[in-house]
């Protein structure tokens, strides 16, 4: 069976992940439930897995469950962070510019090379997408660079002006990455309900769920910082398929 939390897995976050996902486990197997023994990494924690029949638990970000998997995958709840401003639940993106670059506010990079993560990302493009429509600000997708950490780099490195990066992601670079330093923030695009827990159609998601939020209680401290994670709570599957989906990034309308 495939169990994944790739969307906030790195170096210094693995070891809570780990300890998490033995939480699941455990109170999965405690109910009778077979349960895969360690968390799987690489490509079956993302899409791959998130499409398998296998797949017992995982976190999606919200642009891949309301575009793809919503009908593949049942929602078993939604992580809260405990982000300021935010309600329990829901995050945002923070837009990010080079610490030294003299514009101001967002309405001065409107127009200027736009780095994302991924087309499919709700942080990296479809907030600030619909941020920049309701706006009035042309957006104007210049660099992918496959994660958040890239695009704060490219735009550390001058490759990009600006990035919109997952809360969340941003708190772990500014505790971890040296060259989030030279980095600032300069806007923030509106909540929205943050990265949903899921399992496959098939699975029994009232178990699934006991099982995570007795594993969440379980956690050391220091697990539970490193992951920021205050519990998680229940919010309707309506929350995220009312969020407009963008156009691809890189399609005719962004090509001149």
């Amino acid at each position: 069976m495939i169990a994944s939390l790739g969307m906030y897995d790195r170096p210094e976050t693995a070891a809570a992940n780990d300890a998490l996902w033995a939480g699941i486990r455990d109170g999965l197997r405690a109910q009778g439930l077979t349960a895969a023994d360690a968390l799987t990494r690489g490509d079956l924690a993302y899409m791959a897995g998130w499409t398998s029949p296998d797949l017992i638990f995982s976190q999606t970000c919200s642009l891949p469950f309301r575009a793809k998997l919503h009908d593949q995958v049942r929602l078993i709840a939604t992580p809260d962070y405990g982000l300021e401003n935010c309600p329990a639940g829901f995050y945002r993106s923070v837009y990010v510019a080079r610490h030294d670059d003299p514009r101001a506010q967002l309405a001065d990079f409107g127009g200027s090379r736009f780095a994302l993560n991924d087309g499919l990302s709700h942080s990296g493009w479809a907030a600030p997408w619909a941020d920049h429509m309701a706006r009035g600000l042309a957006i104007v997708p210049f660099l992918q660079t496959a994660g958040h950490r890239g695009s704060g780099i490219a735009v550390v490195q001058g490759q990009a002006d600006y990035a919109a990066l997952d809360q969340v992601s941003w708190n772990l670079m500014c505790r971890f990455d040296d060259f989030a330093k030279g980095l600032r923030v300069i806007d923030q695009t509106p909540i929205s309900p943050a990265l949903p827990f899921v399992t496959a159609k098939t699975q029994k998601g009232a178990q699934i769920y006991d099982a995570l939020t007795g594993a969440i209680a379980a956690l050391s401290g220091d697990h539970r910082a490193a992951l920021q994670l205050r519990g998680c709570v229940t919010i309707p599957a309506a929350a995220y398929l009312d969020l407009p989906i963008p156009p691809a990034p890189f399609d005719e309308k962004y090509s001149d």
